[in-house]
């Protein structure tokens, strides 16, 4: 009798976390507790960190949670199958309004320049020891848009791999936008420069907001057919929000559908940071790969500003050109901010935008070419 309690004391010990968790499990969960911090503390991206944050909590106390069968291997399936992000960007579509890119399409060039970034850091990762579908999903980072980079990952084949740690850090980059640009922003300008005001942008009729996300989706889908789940999406979504005749499609892809599938990715994105996964001489150079391809496209965005501007002799403000990476509206926020730092008077917002959403369209069409290089 003595026995048999002692062996059913032992087997419940044997079942607690304690018993069956390494110190690399601890770490991981401090990891978690941090970005906790970043999004319930500071305030960055919450609606992304707190799932993700999680997520990665849940998985480093109870790993089975992950391995088939556990509630979060079949959210985590959405992810591989490219099914969530591309939901992700019908919601985005939903919100996004399109008009100052429509009124402004000089705002095309800002947002492919920003794009330099993601193959700058395609090539510096053949460098760092990556194989070309490990660069290309890691380089996709550099665009500042977490479901593109979990939908070129999990094409990609990196599923089992490196889906974690790329969408990981896409999503950390994406909620410091205000802390990594600035600084390159200021660094690449001149006060002169900073202090150009630019006109307001001319309005925009009903009929073009229509047609944009038609004509864009022919165009863009015929050249480059891998891209149509993420530019598809993204431009029925906004078809939905312009041609005013499915208002309850509209609220429901930008508010219930879209918040529910950012449970559903932040989450399970969160559980693929066991530390097995995570706790990795790989994960640092994608970290490190993703901060330089993010870098490096604020620079190349605000590089073609400075020649924009010099070639309309002075009508564009270089700022804008940083927002060329798809982190809408955050970015665009980032441009009207510094630039009111010299001149409260200056409101860059709107001019911002144009980038910004050209931004997400360059994002999608980089990770359609990737595709397409490889043949997916």
């Amino acid at each position: 009798m003595g026995s048999s309690i002692l062996d059913v004391l032992s087997n419940l010990a044997n079942q607690t976390g304690f018993a069956n968790l390494d110190w690399k499990n601890y770490i991981m969960i401090l990891v978690a507790f941090v970005f906790m911090y970043l999004a319930i503390g500071k305030g960055f991206e919450p609606l992304l960190l707190v799932p993700i944050s999680f997520g990665m909590f849940l998985v480093n106390m109870f790993p089975d949670i992950m391995a088939e069968g556990g509630l979060l291997h079949y959210f985590y399936l959405l992810d591989e199958w490219s099914i969530l992000p591309s939901l992700i960007f019908m919601g985005v579509g939903a919100m996004t309004d399109f008009g100052p890119l429509i009124a402004n399409p000089k705002s095309f060039l800002l947002g492919a320049a920003a794009q330099f970034g993601i193959y700058a850091a395609y090539f510096l990762a053949f460098l760092m020891g990556f194989n070309g579908k490990e660069a290309a999903a890691i380089s996709i980072i550099g665009g500042a848009d977490g479901p593109t980079s979990i939908y070129l990952a999990g094409k990609l084949g990196m599923g089992g791999t490196l889906l974690g740690p790329i969408a990981v850090a896409a999503y950390s980059y994406m909620s410091l936008v205000p802390v990594i640009q600035p600084p390159i922003m200021k660094a690449l300008t001149t006060k002169k420069e900073r202090l150009v005001k630019m006109p307001q942008l001319r309005p925009v009729t009903k009929l073009e907001k229509i047609l944009f996300p038609i004509i864009v989706t022919l165009v863009v889908v015929l050249i480059l057919p891998t891209t149509a789940p993420l530019v598809g999406m993204l431009m029925l979504g906004n078809l939905f929000r312009e041609c005013g005749v499915v208002k309850q499609l509209t609220e429901t892809a930008s508010n219930a559908m879209m918040y529910i599938v950012v449970i559903l990715l932040g989450t399970s994105v969160g559980a693929s940071t066991s530390a097995e996964a995570f706790l990795q001489v790989s994960t640092l150079k994608i970290f490190l790969l993703g901060l330089v391809a993010f870098a490096f496209g604020t620079a190349a965005g605000v590089l073609f500003g400075k020649l924009m501007c010099w070639a309309t002799k002075g009508k564009v403000n270089p700022l804008i050109g940083s927002a060329g990476v798809s982190a809408v509206p955050m970015a665009a926020r980032v441009s009207q901010k510094v630039g009111a730092q010299y001149d409260p008077t200056n409101f860059l917002l709107m001019n911002a935008m144009g980038p910004n959403v050209a931004g997400v369209i360059g994002t999608a069409v980089a990770a359609g070419t990737f595709l397409a290089i490889f043949g997916i």
